[in-house]
């Protein structure tokens, strides 16, 4: 991401059209839309979600005019919006990012794994969270919270075992000799470095706050 948040005031039109879509109101975190918009702007989430809260509480007049504006006119703010993006150079570093440098971080983590396009790292993290909830004998394709989660994430319970079978590996505690290759181990290393040390109540919150994602 920017490795100084630019905000400009453009901004706000396309976040206030992601707040009054239905249901009108704040979205969650994680929302897809609220996503795909920090992986446009390279702006983390937090920030995003940070001022759809300002737009909430109409917490200055510039946000009070534009609500005034458009609030109850949804298709001339989606005009404004199209018109913004036909802007030439938007989206583009020499324009928005001015003397910034741009290194994607968090964007990565939305995006499919290059030695796997099935998965990306954030689908890793909530099998991570799943792993950590079961047994090794119950990370069979016939577990219901297995079958659940590839549900949700629109994958197959087969594939959601072979992510489980990739931490198993990386678990110090079990101990497993590495007997596969695979080229998910890798990036399931990577994972169990970043989140598997961590308290697994801490993990919960932020794979409950990921769902998001699928579910929008």
């Amino acid at each position: 991401m920017a490795k100084n948040t630019v905000w400009h005031d453009d901004y706000w039109l396309l976040l206030m059209q992601i707040y009054l879509q239905k249901p009108v109101g704040v979205k969650p975190l994680y929302c897809r839309t609220l996503v795909d918009l920090s992986i446009e702007l390279h702006i983390v989430p937090q920030v995003l979600h940070s001022k759809m809260q300002q737009i909430a509480r109409l917490e200055t007049p510039r946000i009070e005019r534009i609500w005034q504006t458009y609030s109850q006119n949804p298709r001339r703010l989606a005009r404004a919006v199209r018109l913004l993006r036909e802007m030439k150079g938007f989206g583009a570093a020499d324009d928005f990012y001015q003397g910034v440098e741009v290194a994607e971080t968090f964007e990565k983590d939305f995006r499919p794994l290059a030695e796997d396009a099935r998965f990306t790292p954030i689908m890793l993290i909530l099998i991570l969270d799943l792993y950590f909830r079961l047994s090794t004998i119950t990370m069979v394709t016939e577990t219901p919270e297995v079958q659940d989660l590839a549900r949700l994430m629109k994958v197959k319970p087969a594939d959601v075992v072979e992510v489980l079978e990739m931490f198993q590996i990386c678990d110090p505690y079990l101990n497993r000799e590495e007997k596969v290759s695979s080229p998910l181990l890798q990036s399931c290393r990577q994972l169990w470095q970043r989140y598997g040390n961590i308290a697994t109540e801490q993990l919960a919150a932020y794979a409950e706050e990921l769902k998001a994602y699928f579910k929008s």
